[in-house]
């Protein structure tokens, strides 16, 4: 990246950070000519802007035997485009100095884009052609078949992603959020060209197109950039499943997956709930206490701390589209194993028995609040912010709320959640190393 947009960006970065601990930005919602709605920040002190945007249905939606090929487009995506080849487009793109990224998730396939105010309206155009007009040549799409195949195999030697995927496949079984998002050797091998079509036509579409932007662009100007970028889209996807809700396993149930390695990587967890739950910030809020990650949770000062037996240990919600799970993880020598598994057990059972003190509550949400502005440390940070609102169905004035709904959970609330969401006898375990005495 030139160094002139690399420190325009950083200045940004910090511009819009001071922006945001005042709470002086305001979001707007802006319709195109063509009736393409976006959420926008304004902000003209520095001569860049940042968009993000996202598409509903990601790898849940891939075919049988084709797992991967979401994430295989998203390579794609950037190598040629309408009548430029993958040279001519990434040279022109450089040219241009702006940034466009791709990423497939489970439940949205996603999009950013930054650009300097004097090449907008060129950026814009390549990022037009790269969003309609996908080549999918064959040089490229070989080229970065063997770059996704390596991905899947170092990813598949990994300890910790081993244990996720295990994990995954005991909880869900079955169902596509269980299936890895970059796939197999087997379908990456097997995707072509009309794979990837046929995924950009279910994927690309007007009907569930969210979009942010936050930079130096009026909302004048931001409605026939959006026609201009997205306004020849389909208005509807082509060839989308319906899937139902997922439906968690039960457990206990444990599966070790023996390695010849000194650690041992364990994922746990149970089923949780899903971001529209009226109680989901109560439940939020308790499991930022049990098992944030941070050093000051309770697992990690009991497990770490306290016996020495981890360097971190997280455990917290993860809300998903169709279902909501509870997962936490930790990594240990295998002879300590056991003990780490046992003392994670105890600790979730004594605070679903007791819940926190106040001051647990009191230090989470002084927490909570005031560390809530570093999420918008940059413009493109603060379009993933506004994105991430929007797919979640969170409402354009809720950066304004949600300080106020933590602060407003109470002791009962938080207690009667982690007795609703704790089931320590019921997690589903899965272990990857030589653990001793895991049961």
């Amino acid at each position: 990246m030139p160094n002139a947009l690399r420190g325009l960006l950083l200045f940004a970065g910090l511009f819009l950070a001071s922006a945001v601990h005042a709470n002086a930005f305001a979001i707007q919602e802006v319709t195109s000519p063509g009736g393409i709605k976006a959420w926008l920040v304004e902000e003209h002190a520095i001569p860049l802007m940042a968009m993000n945007y996202s598409f509903k249905g990601g790898t849940e939606l891939e075919p049988a035997g084709k797992e991967g090929v979401s994430t295989f487009l998203s390579g794609m995506m950037d190598e040629g485009a309408g009548d430029m080849l993958s040279a001519e487009f990434q040279n022109k793109r450089d040219e241009l100095a702006f940034r466009m990224s791709f990423d497939a998730g489970s439940d949205f396939f996603e999009g950013g884009f930054q650009t300097i105010t004097r090449n907008r309206d060129a950026s814009a155009e390549l990022l037009k052609l790269a969003i309609t007009s996908p080549r999918f040549d064959a040089e490229p799409l070989e080229r970065m078949r063997q770059q996704f195949l390596l991905n899947v195999k170092n990813k598949s030697e990994d300890p910790q992603s081993m244990a996720w995927q295990a994990w995954m496949d005991e909880i869900l079984p079955g169902d596509p959020y269980s299936r890895p998002d970059e796939g197999t050797e087997a379908s990456i091998a097997a995707i072509s060209a009309d794979d990837l079509r046929a995924a950009h036509r279910r994927i690309f579409n007007r009907d569930t197109l969210q979009v942010a932007v936050v930079g130096d662009i009026s909302a004048k100007e931001l409605g026939p950039l959006l026609d201009k970028v997205f306004g020849s889209l389909p208005a509807k996807a082509a060839d989308r499943p319906r899937l139902s809700d997922a439906k968690p396993a039960m457990g206990p149930k444990l599966k070790v997956i023996e390695r010849d390695m000194p650690q041992s990587v364990i994922a746990f967890g149970t089923e949780g709930i899903k971001r529209d739950d009226p109680d989901f910030i109560p439940a939020y809020v308790m499991s930022e206490i049990l098992g944030s990650g941070a050093l000051t949770s309770l697992l990690s000062e009991e497990i770490r701390e306290r016996r020495g037996l981890t360097y971190g240990v997280s455990y917290g919600l993860s809300p998903m589209g169709r279902t909501g799970l509870y997962a936490g993880a930790l990594q240990t020598k295998n002879e300590s194993a056991a003990e780490a598994l046992d003392a994670a057990r105890e600790v979730i059972r004594k605070y679903a028995e007791q819940g926190p003190s106040q001051k647990d509550l009191d230090e989470a949400k002084t927490f909570l609040t005031g560390s809530y502005g570093l999420r918008f440390s940059s413009n493109s940070a603060i379009a993933s912010q506004l994105l991430g609102l929007q797919q979640q169905n969170l409402g354009i004035d809720y950066i304004q709320k949600r300080n106020s709904l933590v602060e407003a959970v109470t002791l009962d609330q938080v207690r009667s959640q982690a007795r609703r969401l704790l089931h320590p006898d019921r997690l589903i375990v899965t272990v990857v190393g030589k653990p001793q005495g895991v049961k």
